[in-house]
């Protein structure tokens, strides 16, 4: 094969924890008869809340095919490359197993809200129910950076103790300091606004989150808050990162022909659609694939609300949904194909490429 495939997962795949009925025909078209892929195929999730491992071991039992984690991209995969973070004590901020996620991609001394909040009990108390009888604080460490893996369970909280780390420089407990300019730096994983689980509707991702983070921190100092990094789709470190498996997939089956085209296939205009354009923009003269971008109907995106016919004026007026950092251009969140779910999609790709397994 001289081409490869990235998969969202939710929307495409499945819905919340139930399976969209089109993976499992999808995916039987993608194996041989031992299991083993006849393409290269990267999932390139905007999750953080597990460890690549046990995303894996999900993906095999919904789609009934063995995948293993080095197919398997979170969010946060590309953290490993931030080496120069790994020895410093940093606060992480999300849901799932945090610490073994944080260690799993190379942090020493990553340390939780949770952690922080026991530590600082004076720093929590918008639930009155939750404030603390001993009023000791017993922390003195500098924490040096902030990694957002995604959203939190306890927003105030999270919200709360993130802006005490912001605002002096590093010592929560601390009074703010009104000169802190530049603040300690700020990681993040996961820009989607929202998402689809199993409810009619979207629901918030961590792109609100972060939504809420940036204009208080900017309401209180006056200030934008600067991230050092932003990764997960759209991002193109992330799909800098996906081509970078996807060729060593390649070279691990021995396949002899260069990859030269990835399909993104994907339900979200402002991230899949959005990255893949992004990178068939920027970086495909550098890199040695194209992307192109497949847009499903089971997930964010709604044919019926979102494009009437002229689908470039209609784009144009959507309200952008994109992370702040990131420019709007109708152009980026046009797909090349939109089709009705994943099994067309596989269908499509195997029909442009003359492939025939």
């Amino acid at each position: 094969p001289s081409f490869g495939f990235l998969f969202d997962i939710d929307g495409v795949l499945v819905r919340g924890k139930t399976p969209i009925p089109a993976a499992k025909t999808a995916f039987q078209k993608l194996v041989n008869s031992q299991g083993q892929f006849l393409v290269p195929v990267v999932f390139v999730t905007n999750a953080g809340d597990c460890l690549r491992q046990k995303k894996a071991d999900q993906l095999s039992h919904l789609l009934g095919v063995p995948i293993s984690q080095d197919q398997v991209m979170m969010s946060h995969s590309p953290l490993r490359m931030f080496k120069r973070y790994h020895e410093k004590c940093v606060l992480v901020s999300g849901q799932g197993p945090l610490l073994d996620i944080a260690q799993d991609l190379g942090f020493c001394q990553p340390i939780t809200i949770e952690t922080l909040r026991e530590k600082h009990p004076l720093l929590d108390v918008v639930d009155h129910d939750r404030r603390p009888d001993v009023l000791v604080s017993i922390f003195s460490f500098k924490i040096l950076s902030i990694v957002l893996f995604g959203e939190p369970v306890r927003w105030e909280t999270n919200l709360q103790l993130i802006i005490d780390v912001l605002l002096t420089s590093g010592y929560p407990g601390n009074p703010y300091r009104h000169e802190n300019d530049p603040h300690v730096p700020v990681l993040a994983c996961n820009m989607d606004l929202m998402w689809v689980a199993e409810a009619q509707s979207p629901r918030f991702g961590h792109g609100t989150f972060m939504v809420c983070l940036e204009n208080i921190y900017k309401k209180i100092t006056g200030k934008d808050l600067k991230y050092e990094a932003l990764m997960g789709k759209p991002s193109k470190l992330t799909y800098q990162y996906a081509e970078y498996l996807i060729r060593a997939q390649a070279a691990e089956r021995q396949w002899k022909q260069p990859i030269q085209t990835l399909y993104a296939v994907g339900d979200n205009l402002m991230t899949d659609v959005y990255g893949a354009n992004l990178w068939e923009n920027e970086l495909a003269s550098a890199a040695a694939a194209r992307c192109r971008s497949v847009l499903v109907c089971t997930g964010v995106y709604n044919p019926h609300t979102e494009v009437p016919l002229d689908t470039r004026e209609s784009i144009t007026e959507t309200v952008f949904h994109g992370h702040r950092d990131f420019r709007f251009e109708p152009s980026l969140v046009e797909p090349d194909h939109i089709v009705p779910d994943v099994d067309a999609a596989v269908d499509l790709v195997f029909q442009l490429e003359n492939f025939a397994p």
